[in-house]
């Protein structure tokens, strides 16, 4: 019989305890606010409140939307039936569309890639370059595509080319911080290493650290792809070719059968080009991320299994681990070994993909017009076209640039008020571990994509029509259209929380709605509080682009100074815009370091 060692009791603490009338020490269960954390709250509920006073402002009320109901009645029977172009000219349209997209695409990540290697801190030659690079990222992501368009239009006239250089030029402003932002988070160990041996800067950038950033860099361009291919119906509206081009023609025209079957292949080829894309990214990520298993040479495994008898464990243990086959006696036929990889089914399939993609692109940038010729012709009047638009002038219209502004801002706070109110139940319902099924999740995950799919020019149009001229058609269009872009930033934020705090509660008997409430939601609460400011961001950039359907805004204004030649005002307005959006990103970036 074992004997169990008994312990005594733990004897209480020594000294007089509190009597019935004393006080109890006080213990904290909440960490004391900071000033930061304080201040950003306070700026978020400005944020929010500034959402719905602009929602009261601009009339936003069921009232509104049901007095609408007999112009969406009428829209209809005059949209109805749909009258597609032809067969042919709508595959030239398509194609044409998609040779700008890709042209567009490929220009952006040839321009993106050197401005990356020159931002990222572990690869730029210095903090002046850093910082030089990072200005012209955010200048180019900060400029409207129309202004670039704009602009290229005075250099290149009409013709894809001038689609290929606005779209190009606005996408090395995402593009460009991503790869950025990809390359720092590379490994340092094989650049070290190749260092080492007494390797050079580009030799340590080429071997060591784009090979490790190539899977992210793919994934970024196309991302940019679909966003590339619904901007491109607003290039329409400027004079570049393609299906934005056919949908502007019918829209000027007030043929709404036409228009809105050009809108409905418009969606279709937005939902397919995401979808494609978003399978290939998945796929990317999943060879990056999936564990390899070890390779094994036939030499080895063929030793290991002449050598696997008794006596003989440990030899063949120790040829398989190794990989590698003993050593030929005296006389025998030495081993050949292969200085190439073998010819699987995987490197022929990547190998395919690779000759069709460089095919494509080949094809796509005959079909925009790219040639030599052509670039040294624009570069030559570069410099000439930009003194054009400078020094930045009004116009004698000032103070109407001012209240188009305020109108412009007031545009984009209602309509991400709006997208934040519909994209976080969706976002939570097309997240698997908040709905715990993955069918319902798939679901609200096409619904997402789905709306995604819609450029926000084509709703603008429809609500213009519906609801009529002015700011509110602006802001329910980007209030539709950020359920797209929000709903799927949420998602994502709450299937990548720790999965740990979550187990707990359900181990404790907790439900559903309380192990979301209280521990996935305020572990992504950060995450989706970026997300906001970030959708704020571009809905103040959509909205100046939505005033050229008459959405209201700065953008009529903006249309008018491009046609009528004023270019010193089409700068202005470019300025003022480009205030507001910096400073709504540093506030962006201040709050999610202080929430960090």
């Amino acid at each position: 019989m074992s004997v169990v060692e008994q312990h005594p009791p733990a004897a209480p603490p020594s000294g007089p305890g509190p009597g019935p009338g004393a006080a109890r020490p006080h213990r904290r269960t909440l960490a004391r606010p900071t000033a930061a954390g304080l201040s950003a709250a306070m700026a978020l509920l400005l944020c929010v409140g500034g959402g719905v006073w602009a929602f009261i402002a601009l009339r936003l009320n069921i009232a509104t939307l049901l007095d609408s109901g007999d112009n969406a009645v009428a829209f209809l029977s005059r949209a109805l039936p749909l009258d597609f172009p032809p067969i042919g000219e709508l595959l030239s349209l398509i194609w044409q569309t998609l040779a700008i997209v890709v042209s567009a695409t490929v220009l952006s990540v040839v321009l993106s890639v050197p401005l990356a290697l020159l931002a990222a801190r572990n690869t730029t030659p210095g903090t002046a370059a850093r910082a030089a690079s990072r200005g012209v990222i955010v200048l180019c992501r900060a400029v409207p595509e129309v202004v670039f368009a704009i602009a290229a239009f005075r250099v290149f006239g009409l013709g894809g080319m001038t689609g290929v250089v606005a779209l190009g030029v606005h996408s090395v402003g995402m593009v460009g911080k991503l790869y950025a932002d990809a390359v720092e988070q590379t490994d340092e160990g094989p650049r070290t290493a190749l260092r080492a041996t007494g390797a050079g800067r580009p030799q340590q950038i080429t071997a060591a650290v784009l090979p490790q950033a190539l899977p992210s860099l793919v994934a970024t361009a196309l991302h940019r792809l679909d966003i590339n291919l619904r901007a491109s119906a607003v290039l329409g509206f400027v004079g570049v070719n393609g299906l934005g081009y056919a949908l502007s023609t019918a829209i000027t025209t007030l043929d709404y059968q036409r228009a809105m079957a050009i809108a409905l292949v418009l969606l279709l080829l937005c939902f397919v080009a995401e979808s494609i894309s978003g399978a290939i990214r998945r796929t990317l990520l999943q060879d990056v991320t999936a564990p390899r298993r070890p390779r094994r040479s036939w030499p080895a495994l063929r030793g290991a299994r002449r050598d696997d008898r008794p006596g003989d464990t440990n030899a063949a243990v120790g040829t398989a681990a190794v990989g590698t086959a003993a050593p030929p006696a005296d006389g025998a036929t030495p081993v050949r070994r292969r200085s190439l990889p073998r010819w699987s089914a995987r490197r022929i399939r990547r190998t395919t993909w690779l000759v069709l993609t460089v095919a494509l692109v080949v094809a796509s940038a005959v079909r925009s017009g790219l040639s030599w010729d052509t670039l040294r012709r624009g570069a030559e009047s570069l410099f000439p076209t930009l003194g054009d638009f400078l020094p930045p002038g009004t116009g004698g219209i000032g103070g109407q640039l001012l209240d188009d502004l305020w109108v412009t801002l007031q545009i984009a706070l209602a309509g991400t008020l709006i997208g934040l109110v519909l994209a976080l139940p969706l976002g939570a319902l097309a997240a698997r571990n908040a709905v715990g099924s993955p069918r319902v999740a798939r679901f609200f995950r096409t619904v997402i994509l789905l709306v995604r799919a819609i450029p926000e020019l084509v709703l603008a149009i429809v609500f213009v029509v519906v609801t009529g001229l002015g700011a509110v058609s602006g802001a329910l269009a980007l209030g539709v259209g950020s359920i797209g872009l929000l709903g799927k930033l949420v998602a994502d934020s709450l299937e990548e929380t720790d999965p740990g705090p979550a187990r707990a509660l359900v181990a404790t008997g907790a439900r559903r709605h309380q192990v979301f409430f209280g521990a996935v939601l305020p572990r992504a609460w950060p995450a989706v509080v970026g997300h906001l400011l970030y959708q704020l961001d571009v809905n103040l950039r959509a909205a100046t682009l939505l005033g050229i359907v008459g959405a209201g805004g700065i953008g009529y204004d903006l249309l008018n100074a491009a046609r009528v030649l004023q270019f010193p005002v089409v700068t202005t307005i470019v300025l003022m815009v480009l205030g507001l959006v910096l400073l709504i990103e540093g506030l962006a970036v201040w709050v999610r370091k202080v929430y960090a």
